[in-house]
């Protein structure tokens, strides 16, 4: 539940245009959207060799020495070298290459790679100088001195096609006669996952009924925080459990090398090397798992806030602590779930779970989070912040010397508004106003809240617009977007779904509770539909968006939402009031799937829906 490019479409602030242009640049060739699953052996692992140059060149194959560096000129995205493809200012091309194995039963490879581009070229409608990026003889992608950009941009590929296959992974640059344009790479990664055990002989989703402990102490500015993790599950399937994955998520902000997610000293199982790109921690159990048999795992957790106004992130004095618990992944009758992390959306599937997590941090700060917290004093100058959640699928914090203001909803629901400096006290009660009309807007129409209180953190500085985690939301100053955040708070929190492989179930959902409840009908807003190409569908997964990551948002926000509004249209307001309020109800706490969905508005209407689905491209 990204925010804003993604999450509020039109929010205030930010228009999607203005998001759009914080999509990744570049244009990626169509790749298939991520393969389900299969039942077949895999091991999770990484095959680049030496992705991030570190090692000195080899395995890789370089059209020059200087290719891979650690020359003045440009920066590493990590560590010291990178690999830097022209630059020269004069026709000239550099290649870079490398051969991979590709296992076979492997359900997912995802090709990653950090790319920076700077140009001296002037124009803003010629690819003069170009990046070609290839596996085998099939184009991933293609960047020009048009996709100028100031920092690194991570980059996502979906090539499980080539599982089973030995091919070259390549990039070109190709430089014109004049003005120079450098294409410069690192922290380059190919991580295959997926059928890591024969799938369950049922559909059940486990490990299931998690409960987590978590008890954690910060540094002077909340920016590092150790201590000590447990969680207990029970295997709800009629196969045996033989290991859990942990999803060490904000990994995905550092490097293999500097994990700001790190655990250590596992008890109650046999921790392997992290894999995909060291998001996934493997435990193997000291025995197998029987059906309704529990086990616990422990570990000690470190974890360190990188900087930048990010979902995991600090923006100056302020900490925004997302996506940092390690939680369970999900095994169902598809295999583990391990997809990659997409910073362009979520990649986060977990099952409803207990949280009762204790924060020990100065008295200075205050500390935002999931669920319904208590503070009692510590050492001196300190503050232990305990906070406890029922039935949420995860858990965030924040820390800081923020402006705090609260009141109570219509209905009930405590709201509480936490703001950065800069955001002003008028902007502040707004949101404030905003946060209790919403809450209540959304409860009436899908069921009441159920997280004790809501707390908001706002800051102007989010480079993303919102981002939501159970009764707890990120947000700019934003009616719309602070809306549509909270709205996850339904379509994600409490009626779930895989978020990598079904986006459009949380965004499109969401987004359209966004302007039923503030009265926008989307009247003929499918008439402005146009598609990409035939392979462009409002289901299609995040690793079909990584690479058309410029479509993400107008497909699966924009006619996602749209989609449903004509579906109102077609069975009437108040067959898809019923159906709606219906559906959260036999998912609460649950899990949402496509098929699912369809079957509901099936049952809801006379009217035979098949071609519905076909026209709004609804596949499942």
């Amino acid at each position: 539940m990204r925010s804003t490019p993604h999450k509020a479409l039109g929010a205030g602030a930010v228009t999607v245009a203005a998001l759009a242009a914080l999509s990744l640049p570049g244009t990626p060739a169509a790749a298939q959207p991520a393969a389900a699953p299969v039942a077949a052996a895999c091991t999770p692992g990484q095959v680049v060799a030496n992705g991030g140059f570190e090692s000195g060149t080899s395995p890789w194959t370089a059209s020059a020495a200087t290719v891979i560096t650690n020359r003045a000129g440009q920066t590493a995205h990590g560590g010291s070298t990178y690999a830097w493809l022209d630059g020269t200012g004069r026709t000239h091309t550099d290649t870079l290459t490398q051969s991979v194995t590709i296992p076979s039963g492997c359900a997912t490879a995802t090709l990653t790679y950090w790319l920076h581009i700077d140009t001296a070229e002037t124009t803003s409608s010629t690819a003069y100088d170009k990046l070609t990026a290839k596996i085998g003889s099939t184009t991933l992608a293609t960047y020009s001195n048009l996709d100028e950009n100031t920092g690194y941009v991570q980059k996502s590929v979906d090539v499980s096609s080539f599982a089973g296959q030995t091919v070259s992974l390549s990039f070109t640059g190709t430089e014109d006669s004049s003005l120079q344009t450098s294409f410069v790479l690192d922290d380059i990664a190919l991580d295959t996952s997926g059928g890591t055990t024969p799938p369950p002989a049922d559909s059940t989703r486990t490990p299931a009924a998690p409960s987590y402990t978590v008890s954690l102490s910060s540094d002077t500015s909340g920016t590092v925080w150790n201590g000590h993790e447990s969680a207990t599950f029970t295997n709800a399937s009629a196969t045996a459990l033989n290991e859990v994955y942990l999803r060490l998520w904000d990994n995905y902000h550092g490097t293999c090398d500097a994990m700001p997610i790190k655990v250590t000293n596992v008890t109650g199982g046999t921790a392997a090397a992290p894999s995909v790109a060291c998001t996934a921690l493997k435990i193997t159990l000291p025995a197998p798992l029987a059906q309704g048999q529990s086990a616990t795992v422990g570990f000690d957790l470190g974890i360190t806030v990188p900087s930048g106004a990010d979902r995991f992130g600090h923006d100056g004095a302020f900490s925004f602590i997302g996506n940092a618990l390690p939680v369970l992944a999900i095994r169902d009758a598809a295999g583990w779930h391990l997809d990659p992390y997409t910073n362009n959306g979520e990649s986060f599937y977990s099952l409803a779970a207990d949280f009762k997590v204790t924060l020990d941090h100065p008295s200075t700060l205050l500390v935002p989070a999931t669920g319904t917290s208590t503070d009692t004093p510590g050492s001196s100058g300190r503050t232990i912040t305990t906070a406890t959640a029922a039935k949420v699928r995860d858990f965030a914090w924040a820390a800081g010397p923020f402006s705090k203001i609260s009141g109570t909803s219509a209905s009930g629901v405590p709201v509480n508004v936490y703001s950065v400096s800069g955001i002003s006290s008028s902007s502040a009660q707004s949101m404030l106003s905003t946060a209790k009309t919403a809450v209540d807007a959304h409860g009436a129409r899908f069921g009441a809240y159920p997280y004790g209180e809501l707390d908001a953190v706002i800051d102007n500085n989010y480079w993303f617009g919102g981002m939501e985690y159970p009764g707890f939301v990120l947000d700019l100053v934003s009616t719309t977007a602070l809306t549509h955040e909270i709205g996850h708070q339904w379509w994600y929190g409490i009626i779930g779904d895989d978020e990598y492989n079904n986006p459009w179930l949380d965004e499109a959902f969401a987004d359209y509770s966004t302007d039923l409840a503030l009265g926008s009908t989307g009247s003929n807003c499918w008439s402005g539909v146009s598609w990409a190409s035939s392979a462009e569908k409002i289901t299609n997964s995040m690793a079909y968006w990584d690479a058309h990551s410029s479509r993400y948002s107008t497909v699966v926000y924009g006619y996602g939402k749209c989609a449903l509004h004509d579906l109102r249209r077609l069975i009437g307001d108040t067959a898809m009031t019923k159906l709606l309020k219906d559906y959260a109800t036999a998912h609460w706490y649950g899990v949402s799937t496509t098929a699912e969905f369809k079957a509901a508005a099936q049952a809801a209407t006379s009217t035979d829906l098949t071609s519905f689905w076909t026209q709004h491209r609804i596949d499942g």
